[in-house]
């Protein structure tokens, strides 16, 4: 009985996952305000960040038809559990690079992923390019945040905002100049995403309601957009083969983590993809 019960408690807490993590996330938001208000944060901000620039180089990989990896950094998530025990994201992140890595990702959420923002501002110091904040953007205090721990591009996810929020929050990352990539799942989420006119729009793969992934999603919602935008296939691409597969339909932008962290050499699994088309 109590097998049953626990296999049950954990199928609701993957059904109700996301909403879970924004709760969470909206707590987590106000400590943090407590100890530093959104008037303080904007006084952090230097003029002297530097800007790295990704939303035109992912335009122009698939003008040039090349393949654009952002690489993931990431000690652990919900649906993966724990991925790397000793978890040193510097020493990935140089590897990334080295090995042909475009941009990376780096997870900051804390509760569910173990991240750390501080890696944010540690990587961008250590590394020549662009840094993607990945978590879950629901407050504009966040959307300052990154920008003062030197990211470089965020990530708003359409299922948790409402369109008014989503304009804001660009209007927010323009006066910024953060660059930032509007996260779709599936169709209804991709027609919100055209109307806010942002070149770059993400396609998960993973389903975050439920966790389930399935590599054919970014293929199947892809010929929905025009080419005025540029797609990020998202979550789940494994091989060479996938990225095939994306490029003869006219992805050549990806991000990608748990398979490239999961292989036994981090550097000769990226070239690999790195080199298909």
């Amino acid at each position: 009985m109590k097998v049953k019960q626990k296999n049950l408690f954990q199928k609701l807490l993957m059904t109700n996952i996301l909403k879970k993590i924004c709760e969470d996330k909206s707590k987590e938001i106000e400590i943090t305000k407590n100890k530093c208000s959104l008037k303080t944060l904007k006084k952090l901000i230097s003029e002297n960040i530097e800007k790295r620039n990704f939303k035109n180089s992912a335009i122009d990989s698939v003008v040039n038809k090349k393949n654009f990896i952002i690489g993931e950094i990431k000690k652990s998530s919900p649906s993966a559990g724990q991925i790397i025990e000793e978890y040193n994201p510097l020493e990935i992140a140089k590897i990334y690079e080295t090995a042909g890595i475009k941009a990376i990702s780096i997870l900051t959420e804390t509760n569910y992923f173990s991240g750390e923002i501080d890696h944010l501002s540690l990587i961008k110091q250590n590394t020549k390019i662009p840094i993607l904040r990945k978590d879950f953007i629901i407050d504009e205090y966040q959307i300052y945040e990154s920008k003062v721990y030197q990211a470089d591009i965020i990530l708003l996810i359409v299922s948790i905002l409402n369109d008014t929020k989503l304009r804001y929050f660009l209007e927010i990352a323009k006066e910024l100049k953060l660059d930032v990539i509007i996260e779709t799942h599936d169709q209804e989420e991709i027609e919100r995403a055209i109307k806010l006119d942002y070149p770059i729009i993400g396609i998960n793969n993973r389903n975050l309601k439920n966790l389930k992934t399935d590599v054919n999603n970014s293929a199947n919602l892809f010929t929905s957009i025009s080419k005025d935008f540029t797609v990020i296939a998202e979550s789940g691409i494994k091989s060479s083969s996938d990225i095939a597969m994306y490029n003869e339909l006219g992805i050549f932008n990806f991000l990608i983590g748990e398979s490239i962290l999961r292989s036994n050499d981090y550097s000769r699994f990226i070239k690999r993809l790195s080199n298909n088309g």
